[in-house]
């Protein structure tokens, strides 16, 4: 899953990257209304954590702006105020929920979750192909009821693949799901990971089906 927060107070933005990222998301952030909108309207996001006053654009017209343009990406909007009237305001914006600050880590990933859950953004849980299953909220993985170590980007690269069981996948893609945009990628980065994946689920079980694809000239595919 990744998230985008646009929050202009540093701290605060870099300690949510770093505990959203901890719980295995990709995390973006931006500091400015304008640079988080250029990002929010040509990268593909999950979800949008936007703090309501903001420099250059300020969140109820980032949300007014996304919702204009057909961008239906959920939005979790962070509020100093705690006044009934700024909460309806950025919900009537477009906004999905509302969070006023202070607020405790564990009250943003519970609402996090929530949103991930709504029907129009549902996100499984529990994903499985074949034997191998992946549960995101126990942050495990097993094929053949054997449990499977994964680092934290394998797991979001697994769990990107298993999302789209069946689908070639171009490396593009892979990059933009599964790193943040200021990652350093080396050329050769999807197929490493691409191969450690391969030696965790593919190759200690050899009496079963390899379920990870190369599709030469396109990317990759689990099914």
């Amino acid at each position: 899953m990744r998230i985008l927060v646009v929050e202009d107070e540093h701290r605060i933005a870099n300690s949510i990257k770093k505990g959203l990222e901890l719980e295995t998301y990709v995390v973006d952030v931006a500091y400015l209304g304008n640079d988080g909108y250029d990002l929010a309207s040509t990268e593909d996001y999950d979800l949008i954590i936007l703090d309501i006053l903001l420099p250059q654009m300020d969140g109820i017209t980032f949300c007014k702006k996304l919702r204009k343009n057909k961008i239906h990406t959920p939005v979790l909007m962070l509020t100093a105020k705690g006044q009934i009237e700024d909460k309806v305001t950025g919900l009537d914006s477009g906004a999905d929920d509302y969070l006023t600050k202070p607020f405790s880590f564990e009250e943003l990933l519970a609402r996090v979750r929530a949103l991930s859950r709504r029907p129009k953004t549902a996100l499984d849980e529990v994903l499985s192909v074949e034997d191998l299953r992946l549960n995101t909220k126990l942050y495990q993985v097993e094929r053949g009821g054997k449990k499977i170590k994964l680092t934290s980007k394998e797991f979001s690269l697994l769990e990107y693949l298993m999302r789209n069981a069946g689908k070639i996948l171009k490396k593009e893609q892979i990059i933009n799901h599964v790193w943040d945009y200021d990652a350093d990628i080396l050329p050769n980065t999807v197929e490493v990971y691409i191969k450690n994946l391969r030696n965790r689920i593919d190759v200690p079980f050899k009496k079963k089906n390899p379920l990870i694809k190369t599709v030469r000239g396109f990317g990759y595919k689990i099914e």
